[in-house]
């Protein structure tokens, strides 16, 4: 079996991190996807029916973006940072600020601050504008 660094090595020479995303079900039941434009790595949440939590509006399910948000912050640690094991979560905070709509969502997550064992990473999921966000979050993860 291969080691998270090892994936991650792959990744970073065949420049597709959608590989390290099929390690984690949750991920491809959400239907999460990457890309990288240089040192930056977007995420997707496409839109998808299964992922709506109000049918009338319609808008994204909290939870769906909740989760879309972790996942991106985990494996934004688990692509820039040489660890061996995949992050572990301590604490999620989030903010929603609009209604998640049923579109295409993105997230970018930054390295708030890394320490030997915990790193704190924050998250902006936006759609339609970058500058609009529709949620923000702040999480700490244990690494090893």
């Amino acid at each position: 079996m291969e080691s998270l660094q090892q994936h991650v090595a792959q990744a970073h020479r065949s420049g597709d991190y959608n590989k390290l995303l099929e390690l984690i079900p949750y991920a491809s039941t959400l239907g999460v996807r990457c890309e990288r434009f240089g040192n930056e790595v977007v995420f997707i949440l496409p839109k998808r029916e299964q992922n709506l939590g109000n049918p009338i509006l319609p808008a994204i399910h909290g939870g769906v973006i909740g989760g879309f948000m972790e996942l991106s912050a985990a494996f934004h640690l688990a692509i820039f940072l040489e660890i061996d094991t995949f992050p572990r979560i301590v604490d999620f905070s989030l903010d929603y600020l609009r209604a998640g709509l049923y579109q295409e969502t993105y997230a970018e997550c930054k390295l708030t601050r890394r320490g030997n064992r915990v790193a704190n990473v924050s998250v902006s999921a936006w759609q339609k504008k970058r500058k609009d966000p529709i949620a923000l979050a702040r999480a700490h993860f244990l690494l090893g």
